[in-house]
């Protein structure tokens, strides 16, 4: 091989190493090293709790907590509540849904923001019976109001309400990964406040000094002093509250925004980092076969005067030239794999907007390449022997057999690139196993791809009484199903597999509670006629819901199935039954019992759930109530294509043209980032496992093909005597069937306690997986096999007179 080819192959494989472990570290450094774009962010933190008591992991935070933690704090400040939203804006062009941010007064305080014109929210924004107010988002107030400055005091209409602009926030202003169009006061009263209703989230920064652990404590001690100070939602008792022993839970706000992400991008790391390594064998074995080519040349530099240090000193300068090529390759390589990345936005990855190739990156890859060179050029001076000098003059060079020492560590380097590739193939394959395992999981809906979503929601402005509501839904409804390609229709509170239902405790009539015991937490959900079908979900045993129930107030519920068994055993012994949400609240009978839906994601088990219709009576305290926001599920071959949307819109604005449709989407869409954390986990180790085959086998080719021209004259004298074809095929595939044995050997083992390590990536496989570990090592064994069949068939077309001759 000459020169220029040479260099340019241990440069693309040097950088295709470091390229990958680039790009994962500018994931890394950006998602988890970086603090979060707020002064002293490192103060800022999640304030949740827990109910055990009623098996509740995380419950949110409510008004109670929040007024309680403001009077009697001693370790946080600036202690705020918000929630995440979407507002139907009317008034300026056609109708639009708009994502939101409801906060409390302090919120912005917390974060160290302050808006670029107006004010923030003062206590009279968030306390009822004043104004409506609202502060704007930077690119909302370049889009409606062109960037005027004299926004301030200007209206706009938010779910038939007229709001005030009192402030516009900073261009890059973002919380968590939400990019709200507009903030709005939540407006709380403290007279008007009970025990319940979990609504919100928190956030405080802790005090100058305080740990984490200390806030925690004194949250703990305020919890009580909130139960005492106000009164119970009704239904409901100061007991129950205390018998679900609720228990603060904090973390920083970082850690809630990273949730287990950080586990896999640390794995993914790790799982790149061994391309790396087979990189780093492949160029050392590529550095080898290069300074034995020149150890004549060396010999002569020797014998001439050139002492051990300037020639160590040579090589260690083109080997730091080769690093230093290969980061700059690698890192132009980087850049393109994380445009990729952001382009293809996996929804379990968060901050993906701030992720880039930053001064950070830069430095981790020169450092990677520096470091790669010195260590290849050290080696390569450890090597290199003055003492054969008189050797290599008189053997000439390129005809001199090598040393065993040499055949050692170039089939050691080979053997540890079989043994990581081999780790990163099962790792691979494992995922494969999951993500199968994950497409066979029946979610409780069939063919998602031809279910379109979208949400309405009808104000009060709008529709006053909640039977006006229900009719303009069902209006709706009505002409979206003629519609042309529309199989059903429904509406529900919901939406498939976002974990959007709310959680409330449930009483069956048939079984016994102890006073002010707390029964379980179900999944409530509030549906239209006709869901089940529209969805696929069947109707295990009863009926589902008629429009008589919902205008007649019918006293009905459907079930789960888990929920059937848990309380009934049979789900059919469920008919009949009655529950109810409250003690004192009316009894509701079961009529039908629904198969299970996977409301969280493919890979979580299906809540127990309890449906109730649209409208009812006597219901979370209202005497009518009825569900204003729906979601609004269309069957359709259709779904998801432009002109149907548009179709639908049309019909939607029809019975009234001023409800924006919101979150529009196919449950198709839902269900694939259903599995976003798996689908990214199995990207990115089928990227990192193709590379590491490749490189491993380019390993194995690289060291048959040497040993085959090292190896010209054995070969002449074997042909010359009588060896067939064969033969001597045969003897250079066994020796790369051996180096591959080895390593697949050395692979399962480590195999064995990676894939402990990724255990929380896999779903309904073991990480000891006897399948896969026999098909990855069969399937290296053969492409190994494969690849030194090639050079050892050039060698069965070595003269045998050629071959003598030119020794």
């Amino acid at each position: 091989m000459n020169k220029p080819a040479f260099t340019a192959l241990t440069v693309l494989t040097l950088a295709i190493g470091i390229g990958a472990n680039s790009a994962i570290f500018a994931v890394i450094d950006s998602v988890l090293l970086k603090p979060l774009p707020y002064p002293r962010s490192e103060e800022l933190i999640n304030v949740d709790i827990s109910a055990p008591g009623v098996n509740l992991n995380r419950a949110g935070s409510s008004a109670f907590l929040y007024f309680t933690y403001r009077e009697e704090t001693r370790t946080l400040e600036n202690i705020s509540l918000w929630r995440h939203d979407t507002d139907s804006l009317t008034g300026r062009g056609d109708p639009q849904e708009v994502t939101t941010l409801d906060v409390t007064e302090d919120f912005l305080t917390a974060l160290h923001v302050r808006p670029i014109l107006g004010r923030p929210f003062s206590k009279n924004d968030t306390t009822s019976g004043n104004p409506d107010t609202v502060i704007a988002s930077y690119n909302f107030w370049q889009s409606k109001f062109g960037g005027d400055s004299h926004v301030i005091g200007r209206n706009i209409i938010l779910n038939g309400r007229t709001h005030e602009i009192v402030g516009v926030l900073p261009q890059n202003f973002g919380f968590l990964d939400y990019k709200p169009a507009l903030v709005l006061p939540i407006k709380l009263d403290p007279a008007k406040t009970v025990l319940g209703q979990f609504n919100y989230q928190s956030i405080a920064r802790l005090k100058a000094g305080v740990s984490l652990a200390e806030a925690k404590a004194d949250v703990a001690r305020m919890i009580p002093i909130a139960l005492h100070r106000f009164p119970p939602f009704p239904g409901l008792s100061e007991k129950m509250f205390e018998e679900a022993h609720l228990t603060p839970v904090l973390e920083s706000l970082k850690q809630s925004l990273l949730g287990d992400i950080e586990k896999v991008l640390w794995v993914l790391m790790g799982t790149v980092g061994i391309v790396l390594l087979i990189a780093c064998a492949n160029v050392m074995n590529l550095l080898f076969v290069r300074v034995q080519g020149r150890e004549h040349e060396l010999a002569i530099r020797s014998a001439l005067g050139a002492t051990r240090r300037q020639i160590a000193g040579e090589l260690l300068r083109e080997s730091l030239t080769v690093g230093i090529l290969g980061g700059l390759v690698g890192l132009a390589l980087a850049y393109a794999a994380i445009h990729v990345l952001v382009a293809l936005a996996p929804t379990n990855l968060p901050r993906l907007g701030e992720i880039s190739i930053d001064p950070a990156t830069m430095l981790f890859t020169f450092g990677l390449s520096i470091a790669g060179g010195a260590l290849f050029g050290l080696i390569l001076a450890l090597k290199h022997n003055p003492s054969r000098i008189n050797v290599s003059l008189r053997a000439g060079g390129r005809s001199m057999s090598h040393s065993r020492e040499h055949h050692r560590a170039r089939n050691a380097l080979v053997v540890a690139q079989i043994a990581l590739a081999l780790m990163l193939l099962i790792s691979s394959g494992l995922m494969i196993r999951t993500f199968q395992s994950l497409r066979h999981v029946d979610p409780g809906i069939s063919n998602p791809d031809q279910l379109q979503a979208f949400g309405v929601y009808i104000p009060p402005q709008a529709v006053k009484e909640p039977e006006a509501v229900l009719r303009m839904q069902q209006e709706i409804l009505e002409k979206i199903s003629t519609v042309p390609g529309v199989i059903s229709a429904a509406m529900a509170s919901f939406r498939p597999m976002t974990g959007s239902s709310w959680q409330d405790i449930l009483y069956a009539e048939d079984h016994t509670y102890t006073e002010d015991a707390v029964p379980p937490i179900r999944r409530f959900k509030v549906v239209s006629p006709g869901l089940f079908g529209t969805l696929g979900n069947k109707l295990i045993y009863g009926r589902d819901f008629s429009w008589n129930d919902l205008y007649d107030k019918h006293r009905v519920a459907v079930v789960s199935e888990n929920l059937a068994r848990e309380l009934w055993r049979d789900p059919h012994a469920a008919i009949g039954k009655r529950v109810r949400e409250f003690k004192n609240a009316p009894w509701r009978e079961v009529i039908g019992v629904a198969a299970d839906e996977r409301d969280d994601g493919v890979d979580q088990k299906a809540p127990t759930s309890v449906f109730f219709p649209l409208m009812m009576d006597n219901f979370e305290g209202d005497s009518i109530y009825v569900q204003r926001g729906v979601s609004f599920l269309v069957r359709s071959s259709r779904a998801g294509s432009s002109t149907f949307v548009a179709e639908i819109s049309r019909g939607v604005w029809a019975v009234n043209p001023a409800l924006p449709l919101a979150s529009v989407q196919t449950v198709g869409e839902i269900y694939n980032k259903s599995m976003s954390r798996s689908s990214f986990a199995l990207t990115m180790l089928g990227i990192a496992a193709g590379t590491a085959l490749l490189l491993g086998i380019a390993g194995i080719y690289s060291v048959v093909s040497y040993s085959v021209s090292q190896r010209t004259r054995e070969v002449g004298i074997r042909r010359a005597l009588g060896a067939q074809k064969t033969q001597v095929a045969g003897m250079f595939v066994k020796q790369a069937g051996r180096l591959a044995l080895i390593g697949i050997a050395c692979g399962l083992v480590g195999a064995g306690a990676l894939m402990r390590l990724m255990s929380s990536l896999l779903f309904e496989t073991r990480p000891i997986d006897p399948l896969t570990y026999a098909a990855v090592a069969l399937f290296l064994a053969a492409a190994a096999v494969a690849a030194a069949y090639v050079p050892a068939l050039r060698a069965t077309g070595i003269d045998p007179t050629e071959a003598l001759r030119a020794e």
